[in-house]
């Protein structure tokens, strides 16, 4: 009986531990959404970007992504945006979906402009830059690369195919 006893102590204390555990990191992860003032923002592709991911400006959390629904008339991806109300976007700020890392998390970068016209809350950010995959920058490398092929040190440039090749010493070729 006394066995029972101290393992469901034990069991008790290992729940609380793991409790106090799951609350500090979500206080401290910053997952709970910005209050502030709204924006919405149309992209081509939103791939990797989740609602209640981060927006940032220059590294700093200034919001949180709250929605992101499909525009039935443009078919763009709309995100909706909650923004820190003490950060005033110009009118031409611009929003572009980066990656934290090579394999890290998606989030929506704000750069700032320079004008002196705020966008309003309620307002939409004009400006934007969908998701790049990495599928598609490894396809524009491989297909760039194929028709620029270079020689290597120490070999001679092909001469173009069709073309008649000069004979040694300068004589024309034969035909």
């Amino acid at each position: 009986m006394r066995g029972n006893l101290i393992e469901s102590v034990m069991g008790a204390v290992v729940l609380v531990v793991a409790a106090l555990f799951l609350f500090f990191a979500f206080n401290t992860s910053q997952l709970r959404a910005v209050p502030g003032y709204e924006l919405v923002a149309d992209f081509e592709r939103v791939d990797g970007v989740r609602e209640g991911g981060d927006v940032r400006i220059s590294g700093i959390k200034i919001g949180s992504i709250v929605g992101e629904t499909l525009d039935s008339k443009t078919f763009l991806a709309r995100l909706r945006l909650s923004i820190d109300p003490s950060v005033k976007l110009p009118d031409d700020t611009v929003a572009e979906i980066v990656s934290a890392g090579l394999l890290g998390d998606k989030y929506l970068s704000l750069v700032p402009g320079g004008s002196e016209t705020l966008i309003p809350a309620g307002g939409q950010i004009k400006y934007t830059q969908s998701s790049v995959t990495l599928e598609n920058l490894i396809g524009q490398m491989i297909f760039s690369s194929s028709g620029s092929k270079k020689p290597a040190e120490g070999e001679a440039p092909s001469e173009p195919q069709g073309q008649p090749q000069a004979a040694p010493g300068g004589a024309a070729p034969k035909r």
